[in-house]
């Protein structure tokens, strides 16, 4: 990339009403960085302290978790940075990386998620067989693969992009998505193919084969006992909830970005905020009250600090 390229600025031009409500917008996004660091970090410490939460189950939640501390860090700073600036701006390079980091963490959750899915099946429909499955080495090469296959995918679409000469330097968003290929000159070809190769390989395939895997895990638990149904509804409804809301939320982030929307800039803003604040929040929520030894660990916690 040439001198030229990195001194390239782009206008981030999402916000509304920026000078009237600022403290406002301030005071709400401060308020939910500190929830989601503080939520998601208690629970991801819980299960590195607790000898008994060392299991595959938790090590992945707590890698869950830990991605949106990350994908968190990646934007709310920023954006409170740009909140209580006169303007609005961020370099091309620093927008890419953004982009990537984005991406890298969003389809590396979906591949967790599957992940996570075929954990419960081994524990579920395989449970004499879980342990020499799912030994420390198989949780460590997947928790590997997941993140090294995310992370190719989303380069070549972030490399293609820089390489790529910019025609505006607007962008109706208030943090680098996919509303950066707005921004090109040509529509890339070789860009919207590999954007269509990715969303299969790490969106589309990750979701089928949970809905394979856990439409197997409820038809086995189906006709088992009692007490086979009530473990696969205490440990497979959460992932089910999170895989909905996040689904849903990128469903919208790439709707909104690839097609032309005559949708008013504040309601942009508002459904953008929503990509951000939902998935971060409810993630440790969902995890803490429903998965019943996280609970347990978190009832211990704060009961004991009330007693200090």
């Amino acid at each position: 990339m040439d001198n030229e390229t990195e001194a390239t600025y782009i206008t981030l031009d999402g916000y509304v009403e920026d000078d009237k409500y600022r403290y406002v917008y301030f005071i709400i996004l401060f308020t939910a960085y500190i929830l989601i660091i503080c939520s998601n970090s208690t629970i991801v410490c819980l299960i590195w302290i607790h000898k008994n939460l060392h299991e595959p189950m938790y090590i992945f939640i707590a890698a869950l978790l830990m991605n949106s501390v990350l994908f968190s860090t990646n934007i709310y700073p920023k954006l409170l940075n740009d909140i209580l600036s006169d303007k609005q701006i961020i370099s091309l390079s620093a927008c890419l990386l953004q982009f990537f980091i984005i991406y890298f963490l969003a389809s590396s959750e979906f591949l967790l998620l599957a992940v996570m899915a075929y954990d419960r099946y081994v524990s579920i429909c395989k449970p004499l067989q879980y342990p020499t499955i799912m030994k420390n080495s198989t949780v460590t090469v997947l928790l590997v693969l997941t993140w090294f296959v995310s992370a190719c995918h989303i380069a070549v679409p972030a490399i293609l992009s820089a390489e790529t000469k910019l025609c505006h330097l607007t962008m109706k968003g208030i943090f680098c998505n996919n509303a950066i290929y707005e921004l090109l000159c040509l529509h890339s070809g070789v860009i919207t193919i590999y954007g269509v190769v990715a969303l299969i390989d790490l969106a589309i395939l990750p979701v089928l084969f949970i809905i394979f895997t856990y439409t197997k895990i409820l038809l086995i638990a189906y006709h088992s006992c009692k007490e086979v149904r009530k473990k696969a509804a205490e440990t497979c409804l959460p992932h089910l909830l999170v895989l909905i809301s996040f689904s849903c939320l990128c469903a919208y982030d790439i709707s909104i970005a690839r097609v032309e929307s005559n949708l008013s800039k504040t309601v942009r803003l508002l459904m953008t905020l929503q990509t951000i604040l939902y998935n971060p929040l409810f993630n440790p929520l969902i995890y803490g009250l429903k998965m019943k030894e996280i609970s347990k660990h978190l009832k211990k916690l704060f009961c004991t600090t009330k007693v200090i």
